[in-house]
């Protein structure tokens, strides 16, 4: 524990600099706020109520400022709680959460597995934390402990394959620069990174980049003095031995094997939901992070939003609706980049106008309405769309209240 506490205090990361609060908004998943309300309260939080948050490993700030961004955007009442091991790490997040005038954000210092001493919470936004800790479900026990019942998580781990290459590098520097100071190790990680052969795995993954950004990047990457990956699941079982269940990943399609498979073959029978995710894992080998939503085991089967829910109001996400319905009506496709793949799939040049009628204030009623189409074709038609977008993590239902 000293250990990490002494590399996320010379190296806080991700480096961020809090004078960039006065020019944009880092953003991502999980924890980007109609997201959240999708994946783990089906489109329909009662916002009347205080949202109580905690961002369990807050590192320098990105998942705390974003979430306390939104929420005073949109003019949620929240009860905000940041808890992280690195002082140097806070003091970036407190910076930077003042150069946005953000206020009445409870800053703790202390380990993610005093989570249930900070109180009961309705959300827990926990990236890139778990993977670090020595006994990883004990740290998966607290945030269960920390969690109301009718609220959920978000979280971010790494995965294996995607990261393919660094963990012998990583148990080479162990090896070899244990004990140097914190300056010290990186400086003879670099050179030594210099000397990787070309054919090594690391060299050979083109998905690797946190080595080039920085020396904070470097560090994380590399050097980290604890460090593991998990499959999808491992981590699904991780969170069932907690008592809670893996709703979904923020970004389904790069889990769905049946996407993956040449016309005529056919997703075995008897595989199980986790087992077929599993495979789509292996399959794709380019997934880095899992990004999820989990909730209490007893709700997390209908924890999520369906697009069948006529009430709720569909919010694109990163996309203008007009430029994308014109794709749909020219080419009966939606051709994007989404989820670190590239996406390329049907959607009837029919279900255009409806795109186009995607604002963030419409209800799904209210465009079939405009539509004028028989209900049944509507369903259809939206149907197609959905699975398309929501599962690209590109489209999210959320209650009708003004935003």
């Amino acid at each position: 524990m000293r250990e990490i506490v002494e590399h996320y205090d010379a190296y806080p990361y991700p480096a961020r600099d809090p004078e960039d609060e006065r020019r944009r908004l880092v953003t991502g998943s999980p924890s980007w706020l109609p997201e959240v309300e999708h994946n783990l309260f089906g489109g329909r939080r009662d916002w009347s109520r205080p949202f109580r948050v905690l961002v369990a490993g807050g590192g320098t700030g990105d998942g705390l400022i974003q979430l306390a961004a939104l929420l005073d955007h949109d003019r949620r009442a929240a009860e905000i709680t940041y808890l992280d091991l690195s002082p140097a790490a806070r003091d970036i997040a407190e910076r930077r959460a003042k150069m946005r005038g953000l206020s009445g954000i409870r800053f703790v210092t202390g380990d993610l597995l005093t989570a249930p001493d900070l109180g009961t919470f309705d959300y827990i936004d926990c990236c890139g934390v778990l993977h670090h800790l020595p006994e990883p479900q004990a740290g998966f026990d607290a945030l269960a402990a920390a969690l109301d019942p009718d609220g959920g998580i978000g979280l971010m781990v790494y995965a294996p394959y995607g990261r393919s290459g660094v963990y012998p590098l990583q148990e080479a520097f162990r090896t070899l620069l244990s004990g140097l100071p914190p300056a010290e190790r990186l400086a003879q990680a670099r050179r030594m990174l210099d000397r990787v052969p070309e054919g090594h795995p690391f060299r050979r993954n083109p998905h690797l980049s946190d080595h080039m950004a920085g020396d904070a990047g470097f560090y994380d990457l590399l050097l980290h003095a604890q460090d593991r990956a998990f499959r999808i699941d491992e981590l699904a079982a991780m969170l069932e031995r907690a008592g809670l269940g893996l709703v979904a990943p923020a970004t389904p399609a790069l889990y769905d094997l049946a996407r993956l498979l040449p016309e005529g073959v056919a997703v075995p029978d008897g595989l199980s939901a986790v087992e077929r995710m599993a495979a789509a894992e292996r399959l794709r080998g380019t997934i880095r992070t899992h990004v999820v939503y989990a909730a209490p085991a007893e709700r997390a089967g209908s924890a999520r939003a369906s697009g069948r829910a006529m009430s709720l109001v569909p919010l694109l996400r990163d996309l203008d609706a007009s430029r994308l319905a014109r794709q749909v009506a020219r080419t009966g496709r939606v051709t994007l980049e989404a989820g670190g793949a590239q996406v390329d799939e049907p959607v009837p040049a029919a279900a255009a106008s409806l795109v186009a009628a995607i604002d963030g204030r419409r209800s799904l009623a209210r465009i079939a309405e405009q539509a004028g189409t028989d209900p049944m074709a509507f369903l259809g038609l939206w149907g197609r769309v959905n699975r398309v977008l929501a599962d690209w993590g590109l489209l999210h239902y959320c209650s009708p209240a003004p935003r």
